[in-house]
């Protein structure tokens, strides 16, 4: 999926939170977003996912404005933090909403879980345990795989390798690699962690107070450069 971003803002009351004059975003592009906290990067997924309204400018995707149409949403799947569940269902049944909501039948929705398994670690699937109930990491698992489990056109995910453990961060790159090589899904992936973003992500931008300050291609020397930004931000 292909994502054109013009003149976007978003401003509450006299302070501007995003303020992005162009962005374009090819089909196929494992995007990362990385940023101090307040940069935007929640603020920007919401705009792109019509969650909340823009003060200016516009989304389209695939050339249809995300605020004028709905076709764009069975072909994406997101998730940004715990709101996004349903949490007095237990993993089984919102896997199978969430699957039903693009018209997969339950047995189809089985087969694609299996391609989660090692993900899961057997703590996920047969809990007898409602959403709600599970460890923070846990949930956030339940999130991605739920995000992935439509084989979106378009993937969104804020900050998905928090409270993983190494092993599970390890493996969710693998698979966002495998599932954008195979499939050309478009990504979008915001983090904290340096590290994760350039080890998976073919393009990043920083952003700094709502605005795209660097638009880089992971190289040796464009990493120096982000850590130099975050270096003298901490001194």
């Amino acid at each position: 999926m292909q994502i054109n971003i013009s003149q976007l803002q978003k401003i509450y009351g006299q302070q501007t939170v995003l303020d992005i004059d162009q962005l374009q975003i090819s089909k196929g592009e494992l995007l990362g977003i990385v940023g101090n906290n307040g940069a935007g990067k929640t603020t920007l997924f919401r705009l792109v996912l019509d969650l909340i309204q823009a003060s200016g400018g516009e989304v389209q995707l695939n050339g249809q404005s995300v605020a004028g149409s709905e076709h764009w949403k069975t072909l994406t799947g997101s998730y940004l933090d715990e709101g996004f569940l349903i949490d007095f269902m237990t993993p089984e049944e919102y896997f199978y909403f969430v699957a039903s909501l693009i018209g997969m039948s339950k047995e189809a929705a089985d087969e694609k879980l299996r391609f989660f398994s090692r993900f899961m670690n057997d703590e996920i699937l047969e809990q007898k345990k409602f959403i709600r109930q599970f460890s923070t990491g846990n949930k956030q698992k339940v999130g991605i795989i739920a995000a992935m489990l439509v084989q979106p056109e378009l993937l969104i995910l804020d900050e998905p390798f928090n409270f993983l453990d190494p092993t599970s961060q390890i493996l969710i790159k693998r698979m966002l690699k495998e599932e954008n090589e195979a499939r050309g899904t478009t990504m979008l992936i915001s983090s904290h962690n340096l590290n994760h973003i350039t080890e998976i992500c073919s393009r990043i931008i920083l952003l700094e107070k709502g605005k795209i300050i660097k638009d880089l291609t992971p190289s040796n020397d464009d990493l120096q450069e982000i850590e130099k930004y975050f270096s003298v931000n901490a001194d």
